[in-house]
């Protein structure tokens, strides 16, 4: 496994409440540079990307972004108006307080209707596992792998903690085997990055790969 590899699975992101459009257009010139997998970005700047990329990277934005407790029909509304505007993969975030309370019915639900407005794009399922206790991660598990979603994905990065390496390999135990995994959330860098790759995860969720890259990594280079 190569640097270059590792930048493919990586979803350049900036989610920041303060970011501005020229740092989005830099992340935006940065991901087609490094060939990661698409960048994230907030839903207000995805026309404007999608429009700047021109078609050279997939814009991915965030639904329900970074709370989850917005109703499935605002969340469904999100999605709707981020595709129209040029997003080709979606981020969602879960309703926690439906986990646990164990109301996991609903849960699936709102993924589903989600997935039916993503139609062909992509869907990650954010379940937040900073918030959760290894039974209701496992669960999780369970409902996204039955549910028509894409992925399950680790955290926002703007909650207590993001992405830690024994909830990978717990989702890698429980998760349906054609359904996939991003880690997301205090990644540190190209090392913790492989390490999350072995352990099961098919996608990375941060912006420091790249920022470390742009020092000079030899990308062609094994790690």
């Amino acid at each position: 496994m190569t640097y270059r590899d590792i930048l493919k699975k990586v979803d350049h992101t900036l989610l920041k409440q303060p970011s501005t459009w020229e740092q989005i257009r830099e992340i935006c010139d940065d991901a087609v540079k490094y060939g990661t997998a698409s960048v994230c970005i907030p839903p207000s700047y995805v026309k404007q990307a999608a429009e700047y990329l021109d078609g050279k990277m997939p814009v991915c934005t965030v639904i329900g972004f970074p709370n989850g407790y917005n109703t499935t029909s605002v969340k469904v509304f999100e999605t709707k108006e981020a595709l129209k505007d040029g997003a080709e993969e979606v981020d969602m975030v879960i309703n926690i307080g439906w986990v646990r309370m164990g109301q996991y019915d609903k849960v699936l639900a709102e993924i589903n209707a989600l997935k039916e407005a993503c139609g062909d794009h992509i869907l990650k399922v954010i379940i937040e596992t900073c918030l959760l206790t290894d039974e209701e991660k496992i669960k999780m598990c369970e409902i996204v792998s039955a549910s028509g979603a894409d992925f399950i994905k680790t955290s926002t990065g703007f909650s207590a903690a993001g992405a830690t390496k024994p909830d990978v390999a717990l989702m890698k135990a429980h998760m349906a085997a054609e359904k996939k995994i991003k880690a997301a959330g205090g990644i540190a860098d190209f090392c913790d990055a492989a390490e999350f790759v072995r352990l099961g995860a098919d996608r990375l969720g941060t912006s420091r790969l790249v920022e470390q890259a742009k020092k000079g990594v030899d990308l062609d280079a094994e790690i």
